[in-house]
């Protein structure tokens, strides 16, 4: 009797002592029930790109473009800034001529140290003004510079000559009418007018001006660095300009050049000209000569930070 006792009293207390809440139980159903985790999730992004587009026939002839994607998230979109060459690349044909901005004048360097911040004088290669460098920094501190969809046509040699206007029509074409849709196409551009540029340095900034006049509903800003003008230009561009203003009230013009540049003249020339008939442009004089040394330093920063500012319906610097 004594031994059942002890047996019942042992049973009754292990009844007792309950297991901690989920101790026995291992079903995976019982395993979901967990608290998710709060760790931060990082974002996958995309990596930067570059495409090259290779047409056999246009409007100009055989032509590449080679087109520079940002990294990015998966669903961001970004302005697009069309940038022709100078006349040193457009000797060299479509395929070469086309990569002009990206092996030529280290387009890819000036994005780099547009993401890092302070910018120096190295950066610039020596040609700056103190108090234009300072500015910029304060303003990619205050606005950090968000990128860009770079497309880099080539620029046909056949754009020199007397007429700036006389061979642009059919470059004009094929940018708007057929890369232009493109990109908005095979990219993750904006897509809108408002969110496209077109811009180039010596005879690309020629073209720029050239192709922007007489298209301007295609574009939200039209510019130049060192644009290869003569004075005696002036009156047309600035007639032209009118029109244009005309058709796109918030077309947005800029000339930058520099105080050793072979067309600092007639930048000047132009842009008084254009005031002159009620238009306003951004005439931008910076330090330097017409190079290369030029295009890698102060004309590629320039003009993205010009763009990206721009062509979100910002101020420019």
């Amino acid at each position: 009797m004594r031994f059942r006792l002890a047996a019942l009293f042992v049973a009754l207390l292990a009844c007792s002592r309950r297991a901690p809440p989920g101790a026995h139980d291992t079903e995976p159903a019982a395993q979901s029930k967990r608290a998710p985790s709060l760790a931060p999730v990082a974002e996958s992004m995309l990596p930067a790109e570059e495409k090259t587009w290779t047409y056999e026939r246009t409007s100009v002839g055989p032509m590449n473009v080679v087109v520079l994607l940002p990294k990015r998230k998966a669903d961001q979109k970004f302005p697009i800034l069309i940038t022709m060459h100078g006349l040193g690349e457009a000797v060299k044909g479509p395929e070469r001529g086309a990569r002009g901005w990206v092996d030529d004048y280290a387009l890819g360097r000036a994005i780099e140290r547009l993401h890092a911040p302070p910018l120096t004088a190295e950066d610039f290669h020596g040609f700056l003004e103190p108090a234009r460098l300072a500015r910029m920094n304060e303003s990619l501190k205050a606005v950090p510079y968000r990128d860009l969809i770079v497309v880099c046509p080539y620029t046909p040699d056949a754009l020199r000559g007397d007429e700036p206007f006389g061979k642009a029509p059919p470059l004009a074409r094929f940018l708007v009418d057929e890369l232009v849709p493109r990109v908005y196409r095979e990219t993750p551009a904006l897509g809108t007018p408002q969110t496209t540029g077109i811009d180039g340095v010596s005879l690309g900034g020629r073209a720029a001006i050239t192709v922007g006049l007489l298209r301007p509903e295609a574009f939200a800003a039209v510019a130049s660095l060192q644009a290869a003008f003569d004075v005696k230009d002036a009156g047309e561009v600035a007639y032209r300009a009118r029109l244009a203003r005309q058709k796109n009230p918030a077309l947005k013009f800029r000339f930058l050049t520099s105080d050793g540049d072979y067309f600092l003249r007639a930048n000047q020339a132009i842009a008084k000209s254009l005031e002159g008939v009620g238009v306003s442009p951004d005439l931008v004089v910076v330090p330097g000569p017409h190079d290369y040394e030029f295009n890698r330093g102060p004309g590629a920063i320039e003009m993205l930070v010009y763009h990206d500012r721009v062509l979100r319906g910002e101020a420019p610097l």
